[in-house]
């Protein structure tokens, strides 16, 4: 009985039921916003509000990512699309946490575009393993430039979208996420 309570503490120790909490709130707010602007080609929020909470809240967005993917691939199927969230999505994070120190609007509003102008980039990556997977190396460097190159548009679009988005909602965002943190404790 005592083994199992300390195994529990040790598991509880890891995340709290406020750390489930904030995880499910981070991912209805990328949901909510994602659907709201669906009308919208290639202007989204997903990437503002993971920049954002990377910045706040640490490591929990790594568990907000693969929830958030999970829970798109459920309403609208899994398909190659579903896969090249796996790469964009986490890159993001990753480049994020990389240079969390910085404060500036304009990094994060020149980041946030630049992802935007490299999403179609980071999704070409399936293309490129399911070509070679199908074919050969050729085959799927062929396909994956392709496809990119056809959604240079819709990149421009889409970095154009999360440069603007970047720099209206930046500060009065990181103010209300400063309060809501020193709140919390």
């Amino acid at each position: 009985m005592n083994f199992h309570k300390k195994q529990t503490n040790k598991l509880t120790g890891f995340i709290s039921v406020k750390d489930i909490a904030v995880i499910g709130m981070m991912t209805a707010i990328i949901e909510v916003c994602k659907f709201a602007l669906a009308f919208l080609p290639n202007i989204e929020l997903t990437s503002f509000w993971l920049i954002l909470f990377t910045l706040f809240l640490g490591w929990k967005v790594i568990l907000v990512v693969p929830v958030f993917i999970l829970i798109e691939g459920c309403v609208f199927g899994f398909n190659i699309w579903w896969f090249q969230y796996l790469c964009a999505w986490p890159a993001l994070v990753l480049v994020t946490w990389i240079f969390r120190r910085q404060t500036s609007l304009w990094f994060w509003s020149i980041l946030s575009g630049a992802f935007g102008l490299c999403f179609g980039l980071l999704c070409s990556i399936p293309y490129l393993v399911a070509g070679t997977i199908g074919g050969s190396l050729q085959n799927g460097l062929y396909t994956a430039f392709t496809w990119w190159v056809a959604g240079i548009p819709w990149d421009i679009l889409h970095c154009a979208g999360n440069f603007v988005l970047m720099l209206v909602l930046y500060k009065p965002v990181c103010a209300v996420m400063k309060k809501v943190s020193s709140l919390s404790g």
